[in-house]
């Protein structure tokens, strides 16, 4: 299975990845009133926010990187309590991310914003076939970065012990993993993925959920 995890992700990787790590965002301080610009609330982590980031640095527009602060001894963040207090993060029912357009709505959920911000930035695809197909990449990585939640060998899995998530981690990336990116790749292929991109000849949505679930869900050694 390691060398089906070699050949599947060769193809996955020939996908750009030097314009997602190109012009990355700086964190920013709290935006405390109306801006003409994106407003991204989130805290100090890469997290579930991290793919919207990328977004906004593909798209090339200039935005506010809101980052909420946690204190690392309770983990804890004082500026997301106060930020609940205010009603700021209502649109995601008091979670965060939310997105605040120039226009002053306010959108929660991840995938949400994702998807705003790929229509935004025209990387949704050129027909609503393309569009569609985006989607489908985008709900398959879902699908495998929740299989990795289930699997239970993270540093925040409670009824496991350290032996149990060794082994949960050893199956994850010696069978499951692999085997998962290989159906995407099989997918891939079998829609035409040409050149650099997933779908279509330019950078897409589904170019960046590739990218980030390498990055998130790859073993250690082979994150991007």
């Amino acid at each position: 299975m390691k060398t089906r995890m070699k050949t599947c992700t060769s193809l996955i990787l020939s996908i750009t990845v030097s314009v997602l790590l190109s012009n990355l965002p700086r964190s920013s301080a709290l935006a405390t009133s109306a801006s003409s610009k994106l407003v991204l609330k989130y805290f100090d982590i890469r997290g579930v926010a991290e793919t919207s980031r990328i977004l906004l640095a593909i798209g090339g527009e200039d935005y506010d990187d809101a980052r909420y602060q946690i204190d690392p001894a309770t983990f804890k963040s004082i500026d997301f309590e106060a930020a609940k207090a205010k009603g700021d993060l209502k649109a995601n029912l008091n979670r965060a991310p939310v997105l605040v357009t120039p226009d002053g709505t306010t959108i929660g959920q991840s995938r949400a914003i994702e998807r705003y911000l790929s229509k935004r930035f025209n990387l949704m695809g050129n027909s609503p076939e393309e569009e569609a197909v985006i989607d489908c990449i985008a709900e398959h990585c879902r699908d495998v970065k929740d299989a990795a939640a289930r699997k239970g060998f993270s540093m925040f899995t409670k009824d496991k012990t350290e032996e149990e998530k060794a082994t949960a981690r050893t199956e994850w990336f010696d069978e499951d993993f692999p085997s998962l990116l290989g159906k995407i790749e099989d997918y891939l292929k079998d829609i035409g993925s040409i050149d650099d991109f997933s779908v279509g000849t330019s950078t897409s949505y589904a170019d960046v959920v590739i990218w980030a679930l390498l990055r998130d869900c790859a073993p250690p050694t082979r994150r991007m």
